[in-house]
């Protein structure tokens, strides 16, 4: 295996996929790669990966490395801290068999991870999902009851200017199949009308399909500006101390935010603001909600999601995967159905005409002649 390219260097793999313009060498230092980053990266048409930690731990069986081999994209993995630290934007490097070399010099290797290495590793993380499941249930229950002010009436839900009241509300995540399900259920954003939240990244997932987001919820890390320029209200996603690292760049682009100070993750107030606010349904696309969701988000527990889930209960509808729920298919008997329909007033009206019946009776006798042959 040799492959030569010019490299784009980030520790934070979103932040990266964001710069790549096809046919470079990615250096990421990403423990655990994800569903998401990795699909970012595949979008992005690299060549090659490099990670400077491992791609499969084996904590848990985590997506991202099988995406990526699948689309037959190499990881040369775990190569260091000193080998990413080593490598700077816009060098073109030279690996071979796992070997990273610039100007000719070995800069430093690791091992090559490909469809049938990747299969290895997951068998094994597999194995360690039940200890992983003890501690992640564990944790969750913990959590759960430091945090249950969270739906008992003790985190103040902010004013905002969005009419949820009586409303449907679309909450996008950019999570698993997000383009598959959006795509599924266009007909209802169409016909419905829902408000449309995105959160952090789910804002641009509704641009690229061509709506406005009208709320952005999140940390603002992964939203793009064109996105917070858009949006006709923001909503910063801040630590119980009240600390709102995001703020400060949508007060850099000259934006007006709402910051909103509570636990969980933004999916989660997203949900409760809708739901305070009197929202008819809720319908929640792409977001967290499963172990291997979590984990892959660096959670150690999903307390907030469990709690807000419990709380709004029958006004969710969780429209992540709906995309394998309906496909639909243009089926034979369909078309048969479709021609005989548009053909029954046709014969109708040719039946009136006495040159039509004169053809319609010619046309009997010989089939009837062809039955008896």
């Amino acid at each position: 295996m040799r492959v030569e390219a010019p490299i784009k260097v980030d520790r934070k793999t979103k932040r990266l996929a964001k710069r790549l313009t096809g046919k470079e060498i990615a250096v990421i230092n990403h423990i655990d790669i994800d569903e998401v980053a990795a699909n970012s990266l595949v979008e992005g048409k690299i060549k090659l990966v490099i990670n400077a930690s491992p791609s499969i731990s084996g904590r848990y069986p985590n997506k991202g490395p099988g995406i990526l081999t699948e689309k037959n994209i190499l990881i040369i993995d775990n190569v260091g801290e000193e080998v990413f630290n080593e490598l700077k934007e816009g060098q073109i490097i030279e690996v071979i068999d796992g070997k990273i070399y610039r100007d000719g010099n070995l800069v430093g290797e690791g091992e090559v991870l490909g469809k049938n290495e990747v299969a290895i590793k997951l068998k094994k993380a597999y194995e360690n999902l039940a200890v992983e499941l003890d501690r992640f249930i564990d944790n969750t229950i913990d959590y759960a009851k430091k945090e249950k002010g969270f739906i008992l009436g003790d985190v103040d839900i902010p004013i905002v200017k969005t009419q949820y009241k009586n409303r449907h509300v679309l909450i996008v995540v950019r999570g698993q199949d997000y383009k598959e399900d959006l795509n599924t259920i266009i007909s209802y954003i169409e016909e419905m009308k829902p408000i449309l939240v995105g959160v952090d990244g789910g804002a641009d997932a509704l641009l690229e399909f061509g709506y406005t987001p009208d709320v952005i919820v999140g940390d603002m890390d992964s939203v793009s500006d064109e996105a917070l320029k858009k949006a006709k209200e923001i909503v910063v996603h801040a630590y119980t101390d009240g600390r709102a690292p995001g703020l400060k760049r949508v007060e850099d682009l000259g934006l007006d935010a709402i910051v909103f100070p509570a636990p969980g993750t933004s999916e989660d107030i997203a949900m409760l603001i809708a739901y305070e606010y009197k929202a008819e349904l809720i319908v929640a696309l792409g977001t967290h909600s499963n172990m291997i969701d979590f984990l892959e988000k660096g959670r150690k527990g999903m307390a907030s999601t469990f709690l807000v889930r419990l709380k709004i209960g029958s006004k969710l509808i969780d429209a992540k995967g709906v995309n394998l729920l309906y496909r639909s298919k243009l089926k034979l008997k369909y078309i048969f159905a479709l021609i005989a329909t548009a053909l029954f007033p046709v014969l109708i009206l040719a039946s009136l005409s006495p040159s039509a019946k004169q053809f319609i009776h010619l046309m009997q006798l010989k089939f009837k002649l062809l039955l008896q042959m």
